[in-house]
């Protein structure tokens, strides 16, 4: 059995002896604390915490993230409060094994919300302390080695949970040897007879495999010597989900997965890994647009190396990797090999940069976690944000910005900062304009035009695909949603108020305290945004507080709604919405309804949909059109007219030259000689229109021309 002074032996290797006696006195009083409790196996419990220490013992982290490991379920199990902790052993350490102890109240049979809230606990513990996450990782690696114990279906929640959360933050953090083994164990745990049977068939495949390695390993080895460069060159072995993975997403056999020979060539410095894939591309013909150069641009989670693939004897793939003592640290090891340097003295440069990328990344999830609305919101964003392919893209001034395979114009805009990505309206992308929902490709560089008083706009909701886009955009539409409403609410209320011949402004403190305590709202603009979205009735707060206004005894009977015309104009934004059932224009007789969290719906007054609604006329509303618009309306038209070739061009350049808009064009064909034309068109209001039939009308062969409504 592994003791704590196997571990003080392996800790003698890179702590000094005063840091070892902390650590081992930090594993009696866990001893002591956690005395007479047993693990699921039957083992004393503080063989957990041991082993949790010896995993981050391999990384070479420090000796309170050792201490914090040894105590990080004595909050939880035992007595012992964070007080008693902190004047044993320090606060740091304290503050520790308090995080860590928060991330363990993640029950695996709670729902998903209450998974969702205590991953939102994690997030702040690691902004905190980014350590809480790496001893955290080294619990969850020990536990999932130690499955056995548990019922199937608890082995399978825990594992999914590995796999969705853990498993991605440490890829995140570029610790992959964690990684690797917390992604086997869960597919494992998962699929036990899947992989299994992969096991089986990669051993096999070794044994079968062992001389062409040995002989593709020799030549490498031979060439580099040949030239004078160090560096060894080591197989490399893929791992079980990883072939699992590509069999079911490549939908390849296995044979054809292991053909691939990988092997990592590690040297001395960087200008020797250069010269080195000058080397093998001289042995082995490389593979045209297979090579990847992370060195120049490190992945988000510090990982830096070369990637080639080459065409080995007989036409056999061979992946190569090169990369340095130190960069061959970062990989294994990623964010803990921070503490690796800092321990030897040394504040190594890949080191530092790994860790301040590391912060920036829990900074984010922060700002994102201010941004959602709720934890489940929160939880989608991060697992989309966690571990995705990279694009490179430049900004003008020549700074690089890494974001995620498919990310658009948007995105960037957002990785900037959110006021760019709010305030964003046009794009250059290498000097020529493009949309905003354009794809980024690697090596394009971008230049954002903003506006001051621009917004985002929901449509972006369908094509971003970064989480801190997605967050913030919906962030802002929340706020701009409800500022909206509260504009909306006060102007239904003082339309409700007409009648009894006062308004908002007029009405003293004291009545708005006493309304609000009665109509039970937190405050007036709560008050006006619940009107607003169509929550409340104007008519019934209008009353509420002309009554208290007159001590209740005011009873002058509520005039009709349609007395007095809401003044609308096309600009509102989200809270007074264009009904599609009948698409109404400026000009058109329109009428509002009222609509629960949608704000004010606008029909025409003939609109069929109308009719059932007209039972509730404390919903309706009588609207009139603005003098002043200078927006675009949808309107659709169905058109009767002889089919001829080039109709469809004819009638673009037609609608071109009245100066409106296709939106949809669709042409069904009635028989041979008629066809149906379906249009829909943006227009500036009725006349406008009349302008556009009048112009169509005097094509040739022209039947029947309708407004399509419900």
């Amino acid at each position: 059995m592994f003791t704590i002074d196997d571990l003080a032996d392996r800790l003698g290797g890179y702590l000094p002896p005063d840091e070892i006696q902390q650590v081992k006195r930090a594993f009696y009083y866990a001893e002591q604390a956690h005395d007479g409790q047993r693990r699921r196996s039957g083992e004393p419990y503080v063989t957990h915490p041991l082993a949790v220490a010896n995993i981050l013992a391999n990384m070479h982290m420090d000796h309170q993230s050792l201490m914090a490991a040894m105590l990080h379920d004595v909050i939880e199990d035992t007595g012992v409060s964070k007080k008693a902790l902190a004047a044993q052993f320090g606060k740091p350490v304290a503050e520790l094994v308090d995080g860590v102890s928060k991330l363990t109240q993640i029950t695996f049979e709670d729902k998903a919300v209450a998974q969702a809230e205590n991953f939102q606990k994690m997030v702040l513990a690691m902004s905190r302390d980014i350590r809480v996450i790496i001893v955290k990782l080294a619990d969850r690696l020990h536990n999932m080695r130690t499955l056995g114990a548990l019922r199937p279906d608890k082995k399978r929640r825990i594992a999914r949970e590995t796999l969705e959360i853990y498993a991605r933050i440490a890829g995140r953090l570029g610790i992959n040897t964690i990684r690797v083994e917390l992604e086997d164990l869960s597919f494992q745990a998962i699929h036990p007879m899947r992989a299994e049977r992969i096991k089986r068939a990669v051993a096999s495949a070794r044994g079968n495999r062992r001389s062409a390695m040995r002989e593709i390993q020799a030549s490498l080895q031979q060439s580099l010597d040949d030239e004078a460069l160090q560096g060894t060159v080591i197989g490399r072995q893929k791992h079980l989900l990883s072939i699992y993975k590509k069999m079911r997403d490549q939908r390849k056999p296995f044979a054809e997965i292991m053909d691939v020979f990988g092997f990592r060539i590690i040297t001395e410095d960087v200008a020797s890994c250069y010269r080195i894939l000058g080397v093998v591309h001289n042995l082995y013909k490389p593979v045209p647009g297979r090579f990847k150069d992370y060195i120049a641009i490190p992945k988000a989670n510090g990982y830096q190396s070369l990637h080639t693939t080459l065409f080995g004897q007989r036409g056999m793939p061979i992946e190569v990797q090169i990369r340095t003592r130190e960069m061959e640290a970062m990989a294994n090891n990623g964010i803990a090999a921070h503490w690796l340097y800092k321990a030897g003295q040394t504040a190594h440069p890949i080191a530092e940069g790994s860790h301040a990328r590391a912060r920036a990344w829990v900074k984010g999830l922060l700002e994102m976690q201010r941004h959602a609305g709720d934890s489940l919101e929160f939880i989608e964003h991060v697992k989309n944000d966690l571990f995705p392919d990279d694009i490179y893209v430049f900004t003008p001034k020549g700074d690089i910005m890494e974001l995620p395979q498919g990310a658009t114009v948007i995105d960037f805009a957002y990785s900037v900062h959110t006021d760019i990505g709010n305030n964003c309206i046009a794009c250059r992308i290498d000097r020529h304009l493009a949309p905003l929902s354009t794809r980024l490709e690697s090596g394009q560089t971008l230049e954002i035009i903003t506006a001051p008083g621009a917004r985002p706009n929901l449509a972006w909701l369908n094509f971003v695909t970064t989480a801190k886009a997605r967050s913030a955009i919906r962030h802002a539409l929340k706020h701009q949603q409800q500022a909206e409403a509260i504009m909306l609410g006060r102007r239904l209320l003082n339309k409700a108020l007409a009648p009894f011949e006062t308004s908002l402004e007029e009405l003293d403190e004291s009545v708005f305290e006493q309304a609000l305590k009665e109509l039970d709202a937190s405050s007036m603009d709560a008050l006006l945004e619940s009107m607003g979205l169509g929550n409340r009735m104007a008519h019934v707060v209008a009353r509420r507080l002309v009554d208290v206004a007159h001590g209740e005894s005011f009873d002058k009977t509520l005039a009709d709604n349609s007395d007095k015309a809401v003044v609308i104009s096309g600009g509102e934004g989200m809270v007074i919405n264009f009904a599609r059932c009948c698409h109404p224009l400026p000009g058109d007789p329109v009428v509002g309804h009222l609509s629960v969290g949608k704000g004010l719906v606008v029909h025409r007054s003939e609109c069929k949909n109308l009719s059932e609604r007209k039972n509730d006329p404390e919903k309706l509303f009588a609207l009139e059109w603005s003098e002043n618009i200078d927006e675009d309306f949808p309107v659709a038209l169905r058109i009767e007219i002889e089919s001829r070739r080039g109709l469809v061009a004819e009638l673009a350049g037609l609608v071109t030259d009245a100066d409106a808009n296709i939106e949809r064009i669709g042409i069904e064909e009635r028989d041979a000689r008629l066809s149906t034309v379906n249009l829909t068109l943006s227009v500036k209001g009725r006349v406008h229109l009349a302008r556009i039939i009048k112009r169509i009308r005097n094509l040739p062969n022209v039947g029947k021309i309708t407004r399509m409504a419900n």
